[in-house]
């Protein structure tokens, strides 16, 4: 079981023991209210009781932020993903919904029916959870269907992949880094362009300048150069856009939670030792408010000053609310692309404020605890590792269309 399903089941399991309580709407006017529209996106209508209902799942769930802010975000991008699902004439079957219920539940060690059962007794409704889960089953079957005929594995690809990814041999890159961050949906229009122009840099002055003008990352001082990382470091995500680029050739925008990520290839090498890999990953965030304000980045100089090991930041967020501060291990497949791009620069005790949350307004201070190696075990099959290279390639080119349809969309808030 994974540590968000642990987290879920003590979550629920409060709430059915009483311990977590949901405030009750007071009177008809509000109940009426609840179920008047709040956002629109591209003409279809969000409620105010959608948005409750996903900030209630959001805090069972236990996701870090503010469940408010990311519920309206969460919400937002999903109609996106729908009215482009519905514009291309994609109508999901009920039972292949029913099946990703399933499988969600089976991550907790539950049914489907047991886990809408425990989410009903903390008043989460089983259509917000089957919408929940229909989303993301729409998103993947949509991009699958655009997307999977331009992506093909080679046996080259195949080949370099197994030597990588399995310590078969040591593959290490130098690469240079450029982080943007995106503060508002009004912002990111702006931003892509921006990353798109930087993505056609053919030098590696001109990528440098560009960090030193627009990255949020500690190396943009240094033209956003990075050392050598092994590639077992970098995210499972990323390792392949990695491996496809050249000395010389820059990745398309990648788009982050917050920002968008730019990687300039000074070099690849492959060694004779085979790099470690990872089973588990220990680090922890810590969240400024204020986004990129002067005041939050001074804050968290003063952190950064006051701290050398995460265990220090138990004492600098004494006597603040208990989600401030973020601390967990875990496998390198679970943690979020962005926060996995930041830690693979990090040695154990350094930090980042390269990533904020909550639309920008809230700065993560990020610090690497450490890393546990994994023991020996079967290499991946032929099968598994061409999927997983196939499924990484769809999902570089839907972040690129969930951030065109994105900066296409016509939000308005009542």
């Amino acid at each position: 079981m994974t540590p968000i399903f642990r987290r879920l089941i003590a979550a629920l399991t409060l709430a059915v023991t009483g311990l977590l309580v949901w405030p009750l709407s007071g009177g008809m006017a509000q109940a009426q209210n609840l179920f008047s529209p709040q956002i629109y996106v591209n003409d279809q209508a969000i409620t105010g009781y959608e948005l409750q209902q996903r900030a209630r799942l959001l805090t069972l769930f236990r996701a870090p932020g503010d469940p408010q802010r990311l519920a309206r975000e969460q919400l937002i991008e999903e109609r996106i993903k729908i009215d482009a699902a519905r514009a291309s004439g994609l109508v999901l079957e009920e039972d292949l919904v029913r099946d990703g219920m399933e499988e969600f539940a089976g991550r907790a060690n539950m049914t489907a029916d047991q886990l809408i059962a425990a989410l009903g007794d903390s008043g989460v409704s089983q259509e917000s959870f089957r919408e929940f889960v229909r989303a993301g089953i729409t998103w993947r079957e949509l991009t699958r269907a655009r997307f999977a005929a331009r992506v093909s594995v080679s046996e080259d690809d195949l080949e370099r992949a197994t030597r990588a990814l399995t310590g078969g041999a040591a593959v290490r890159v130098l690469l240079s880094e450029i982080i943007l961050p995106v503060t508002s949906l009004e912002d990111a229009e702006a931003k892509q362009a921006l990353a798109a122009s930087i993505a056609e840099s053919t030098s590696e002055g001109a990528f440098a300048e560009a960090a030193r003008r627009h990255s949020a990352a500690p190396s943009s001082s240094r033209g956003g150069r990075m050392d050598w990382v092994a590639l077992s470091e970098l995210p499972a995500g990323l390792r392949p856009i990695v491996l496809g680029l050249a000395p010389g050739e820059v990745s398309d925008p990648l788009p982050l939670e917050g920002a968008l990520a730019l990687f300039y290839m000074r070099d690849i090498e492959e060694m004779t030792v085979p790099s470690p890999e990872y089973a588990a990953i220990e680090y922890a965030a810590y969240y400024i408010p204020g986004g990129r304000s002067e005041a939050a980045l001074q804050r968290a100089a003063q952190v950064r000053a006051a701290v050398d090991t995460c265990d220090d930041l138990y004492g600098v967020a004494h006597g603040q609310p208990p989600e401030v501060l973020e601390r967990g291990s875990k496998a390198p497949e679970e943690i979020p692309q962005d926060i996995a791009i930041a830690l693979a620069s990090l040695d154990p005790g350094e930090t980042s404020t390269s990533l904020t949350r909550a639309n920008g307004q809230t700065l993560v201070f990020l610090m690497l605890c450490g890393r546990s190696p994994k023991l020996d075990g079967e290499a991946p099959s032929v099968e598994d590792l061409s999927n997983f290279i196939r499924n990484q390639r769809i999902e570089s080119f839907a972040n690129g269309y969930l951030e065109q349809l994105r900066a296409e969309a016509r939000i308005v808030e009542k």
